[in-house]
């Protein structure tokens, strides 16, 4: 997308031109974006269309970037003390009497490290988000601390990034760096990111990219050696600070922010499972962020929900879960777990009371925004209502979660036609429904996301008690591992998570084929006495659940018996075998 409507200017300071664009209304909260090397402006593109309904966002070219002007000499003109001053000039033409909300990426993260630290920007910048780019001075520290105190563990960090930094050492090469951007790596370059970085094709990287490139090797000429050997001892910020840190990032270590708190006191931290190009490859989760972060530090305001306080809020803070089967039970603990991680939630079951009582205590545990929707997900048309309303009205699924699932107990000649259709409808038909419908979103979206389906031990452990519901898991087993396979190039990753016995209440709803109706309450009645005396908390489940996602697991046994049973399923399948001919205790 290029930036469609936007108002151009052109800004003169310290001997360059530096051309600036606005969207959106300029009464509203001015955000700030700044590209990296080697783009322009142009790389916020999607971005910034995000956030100009709700902020004046303006992008300006860095200078001898895009359609800004190149400084004559190139040595020693893209110092930072030039790039403040260009920052400075930019914001007082279109902020004059506000501060603004600053965002880097890479090289533009870096520059605005320099410009949340010095004295003259005091009062300039409201807040600063940041990433793919440290504060030369942190990183200088950083170093410094791990050469004058190695251990182990810091000398294998050092290691590690100055591995990852190989192109740094390319760049401050003479000449040769702007033969090659020249040449055929500029030609290159945007199959390189399309293959390598997952960037999605377009008008993107622009027509100045080979200029662009040659001209931002100073970036790194004029500043990285000179920073890194005489770190600033005063480089503290004076503004509150947001850091995005892709998981994927092959130039950047994650431990180069591990004692950033130090610099930037009251960090807030997110991850993404996501490759260096952000800006490109998760448009819709960096504008999630950054609104919020500005709307939160603007005019000194604060969230007006409770403060999400899980240990993956840096992980899953805003972004939208969509839970089938929340009512109660495993679905409901992992919507809560969701919501306490900061995750707007989209909880999602047939008792419309049930789902509503989710969603409310969902926002009361530190979801931002959470919603009860009422479908049986075993009708096709019902779901796919659902999901044109979600995308409608919430947006795009990041992670989906297909819960819901009824028990079926019963020798196989007692389980009728009827029982099958009926098992097989919730259990196996709904999350087909889930995954065709939320899934494809997820594809078309191009930006990731995660996809989570509710198996159980009985897909790997036979009973002859079970045939019917077994049959049901182990079809949502192998689909799983079937739509991992399928979608892993597209950043969509597949969990089939395997609970065991955990107490809930789908044993005391289960129906038992083959009896009567006495006979039926009192087997539930039973099978929820035994269940209840295991006691395994769904909320466990429901970490497992979230765990799987940050790790991207594809099976994942949950109990120790189910832990077991999956084992057994692998190196002695003969003994479950056995077990499966044993009569269940009822």
């Amino acid at each position: 997308m290029t930036l469609e409507g936007a108002r151009e200017r052109r800004v003169r300071t310290g001997g360059v031109e530096l051309c600036v664009a606005e969207l959106g209304d300029a009464a509203n909260p001015t955000v700030v974006l700044v590209h990296g090397y080697p783009d322009s402006k142009e790389v916020w593109s999607e971005v910034a269309s995000r956030l100009a309904a709700r902020f004046h966002v303006v992008l300006y070219d860095v200078r001898g970037h895009g359609r800004s002007t190149a400084p004559r000499p190139l040595r020693g003109g893209f110092t930072l003390e030039k790039l403040t001053d260009d920052f400075l000039a930019v914001a007082d033409a279109v902020s004059p009497d506000r501060p603004v909300h600053l965002v880097g990426h890479d090289w533009g993260s870096v520059q605005s490290w320099e410009f949340v630290t010095v004295e003259r920007t005091r009062g300039r910048v409201a807040s600063f988000t940041s990433m793919s780019g440290p504060s030369l001075d942190h990183f200088g520290h950083w170093i410094n601390k791990r050469l004058t105190r190695p251990t182990p563990r810091r000398v294998g960090q050092l290691l590690g990034q100055g591995a990852k930094s190989w192109y740094v050492y390319l760049l401050h090469t003479p000449v040769l760096p702007e033969l090659a951007w020249r040449g055929p790596l500029g030609t290159r370059w945007p199959k390189i990111l399309e293959r390598v970085e997952k960037v999605p094709r377009g008008d993107y990287p622009t027509s100045s990219l080979r200029t662009d490139a040659a001209h931002g090797a100073w970036l790194y000429r004029d500043n990285v050696r000179a920073r890194l050997r005489r770190p600033r001892p005063d480089a503290y910020t004076h503004a509150p600070v947001q850091l995005v840190t892709p998981l994927g990032d092959a130039f950047l270590s994650e431990r180069l922010y591990d004692e950033l708190e130090l610099w930037a006191p009251g960090l807030v931290r997110r991850t993404l499972p996501a490759k260096h190009w952000v800006p490109r490859t998760r448009p819709d989760q960096l504008a999630s962020w950054i609104t919020e972060f500005v709307t939160t530090h603007e005019g000194g305001g604060r969230p007006a929900v409770t403060p999400a306080t899980g240990r993956y809020t840096e992980r899953f803070g805003g972004q939208l879960v969509l839970v089938t089967g929340a009512g109660s039970g495993i679905g409901r603990a992992t919507a809560f777990a969701f919501a306490e991680s900061g995750a707007r939630v989209v909880a999602v079951d047939r008792d419309a009371e049930s789902a509503a009582r989710t969603a409310e205590l969902a926002r009361l545990i530190g979801a931002p925004e959470a919603w009860a929707e009422t479908v049986d997900v075993s009708d096709e048309q019902a779901m796919e209502k659902l999901a044109e309303k979600v995308a409608a009205e919430y947006g795009v699924v990041d992670v989906l979660v297909n819960n819901a699932g009824i028990g079926l107990s019963g020798s196989f000649f007692d389980t009728t036609p009827e029982d099958w259709k009926k098992v097989l409808d919730v259990n196996l038909w709904g999350v087909i429904h889930g995954c065709r419908l939320f899934g494809k979103q997820m594809a078309e979206r191009g930006q990731g996301g995660h996809i989570v389906n509710t198996a159980s031990a009985a897909a790997f452990q036979p009973s002859k008690a079970l045939p019917a519901y077994s049959t049901s898991k182990a079809a949502v087993l192998m689909l799983s591992e079937c739509l991992r396979a399928e979608l892993s190039g597209q950043g969509i990753g597949v969990s089939a998570i395997c609970p065991g016995l955990v107490n809930t209440n789908i044993t005391s709803t289960a129906h038992f084929a083959g009896v009567d109706a006495a006979e039926e309450k009192r087997r539930q009645k039973k099978s929820a006495r035994l269940y209840g005396m295991r006691n395994y908390p769904p909320e466990k489940v429901a970490d497992a659940i979230l765990r799987a996602v940050v790790r991207d697991e594809a099976v994942v046994p949950v109990t120790p018996e189910a832990r077991g049973a999956h084992l057994m399923s692998r190196f002695a399948p003969r003994a479950l075998r056995a077990m499966a001919r044993l009569e269940p205790p009822l």
